[in-house]
């Protein structure tokens, strides 16, 4: 097939902009690129001078936690307790015992009908006996029922979730409220989605994901369906079915080196095996929290709370032992680290020889507080950064409470990395972040929110160019896959994944960069979406 008279961006390989082109796509890649208007017999369908450019390849995302905020309970535009009580109520109807109830979304610090955040004893005034589980909108924040108490406390293996994750009151017992890796815990450990459970909430994600142009993903889903088999199934029963729209990295989230062990024992595939669509990803680790919680490690005080600088999870051995392990055994590994402490310690874990950091193209990912000394380090070992942009449009005004003034204009680096040819990844960290590829390279390109704010941009000199931003979002995620060869480019011999836009990213003004629309998204030659 061939779509005539449309024109072509590719980062940093731009065509004439006044020029068309004739694009010959088949078997699910692409044959040639023509000139326009193509002379030859083949079929051709008129493109009407519309804009090509690569599909996007979202490298960071939670793509089935995202489908059930779709099919299952959704309190994101809860703005009281009532209406979180009233929304429960009417979502499952007449409430039995013994039956968990799940909602997610939910941001208690804006209800203005309690005068504290939500607690176990809140969630009893909705059903005495039921096992009721709220994840707050960041994911990172969880509160549970009573009733779902009594079963944690029998969960010998919970013990050893550091304490500071585990919200008490004066008397020192557990309110119900939990953070990062103990609401990791819960989810993991208190229920497994049934695969034909995993594969509708995952149709309900996929017209969201090819309208807004995406054709690749890695997502981390392990906490939301208990069991990676039953992950696997879930996604490759979706691909033999015709209904899986995308090429999928499945990530496997551990816990401790028996977790990772296991998985080894478990399993022959390694990272890059699996089907034509669906391939293993990394192992998953998380260093440290949040910075919302002061639970990301920070080598310095958080100016808002200087009784603190956040937790690491694990001892500097533990994370060696991990990294080395997976490095060894052809697994790739994406380690969470938003604190500066915490990226010193995934840094240091990289630097083993054992790691194998450049053959497995390990990841950070955030690590959203870097500092000179950190820098020089990246530098020599280049990991990949998996970077959000999009969490800046709620967050740029927040930043000094977090982080000690002078490593202010270490937060974010984007060009900095960049420029010092540090791999780095845009993505969204869906549902966290927006979906929106465009919103995503708007706030890397400008560093403000949607409104402009603030004027001249947040910590400007770490704006990136539209092309990085372009570059980060397709080309630099397949090669994580190692598939650089293949894969994230209009080009001969490449998948032919691509989107139609109505305007091109050097015809706008940077502000306007988040206008710019997906007219059609084409997965490996099928036409997956088309905006009507």
């Amino acid at each position: 097939m061939i779509i005539d008279n449309v024109r072509i961006y590719q980062p940093f390989n731009d065509k004439d902009r006044g020029k068309t082109y004739a694009i010959e796509f088949d078997d699910g890649e692409f044959q040639a690129i023509h000139p326009s208007p193509y002379k030859g017999q083949k079929t051709t369908i008129d493109g009407k001078g519309k804009l090509v450019a690569p599909g996007f390849n979202d490298s960071h995302m939670h793509l089935l936690r995202y489908g059930l905020l779709k099919k299952e309970l959704d309190l994101t535009e809860a703005q009281s307790f009532k209406e979180v009580k009233e929304l429960i109520e009417n979502h499952y109807g007449s409430l039995e015992e013994n039956q968990w109830f799940f909602g997610k979304g939910f941001d208690d610090a804006q209800f203005e009908d309690i005068d504290q955040l939500l607690t176990a004893q809140d969630l009893h005034k909705i059903h005495v006996n039921a096992y009721i589980f709220l994840l707050h909108e960041d994911g990172h924040e969880c509160v549970i029922s009573e009733k779902a108490l009594e079963l944690l406390r029998e969960e010998e293996d919970f013990k050893k979730e550091p304490d500071i994750f585990k919200e008490t009151d004066d008397q020192g017992q557990w309110t119900g409220r939990f953070k990062d890796t103990a609401v990791h815990y819960i989810k993991r450990h208190f229920w497994g989605r049934s695969v034909e459970d995993a594969k509708q909430a995952l149709r309900a994600a996929f017209p969201h994901i090819s309208e807004n142009g995406l054709t690749s993903v890695h997502t981390d889903d392990l906490n939301f369906i208990r069991n990676y088999d039953r992950l696997w199934r879930a996604y490759t029963e979706l691909e033999n079915e015709g209904e899986l729209p995308i090429d999928v990295q499945l990530h496997h989230y551990i816990f401790d080196i028996d977790d990772l062990r296991q998985f080894l024992k478990d399993h022959k595939v390694r990272t890059g095996d699996g089907t034509s669509q669906v391939k293993v990803g990394a192992i998953k680790i998380f260093l440290d929290g949040t910075q919302r919680l002061h639970t990301s490690a920070m080598r310095n005080p958080y100016p808002e709370n200087p009784e603190t600088s956040g937790t690491l999870i694990y001892t500097q051995e533990q994370v060696n032992e991990m990294v080395a392990e997976a490095g060894s055994n052809g697994m790739q590994v994406a380690m969470h680290a938003i604190g500066d402490r915490a990226c010193e310690q995934a840094i240091e874990a990289l630097e083993q020889k054992e790691a194998y950091t450049r053959e497995r193209r390990h990841r950070i990912i955030h690590a959203q507080t870097l500092a000179p000394d950190l820098m020089d380090r990246l530098r020599t070992l280049k990991p990949y950064i998996e970077t959000q942009p999009s969490f800046l449009l709620g967050e740029w005004d927040k930043k000094d409470n977090w982080t000690p003034k002078e490593l202010l204009p270490f937060c974010d680096p984007f060009n900095s990395l960049v420029r010092d040819h540090i791999p780095v990844t845009l993505s969204s960290d869906l549902p966290i972040g927006s979906i929106n590829p465009f919103v995503t390279i708007n706030t890397a390109v400008n560093r403000t929110d949607l409104e402009g704010n603030p004027e001249g941009g947040w910590m400007p000199q770490e704006k990136l160019k539209v092309d990085d931003s372009f570059h980060a979002f397709t080309a630099v995620p397949a090669e994580i896959e190692y598939r650089e060869d293949s894969k994230g480019k209009i080009k001969p011999g490449y998948q032919a994944d691509f989107v139609l836009l109505n305007q091109h990213p050097h015809e706008v003004s940077p502000q306007d960069l988040h206008h710019i629309k997906v007219l059609e998204t084409w997965y490996r030659g099928k036409k997956v979406y088309e905006r009507k």
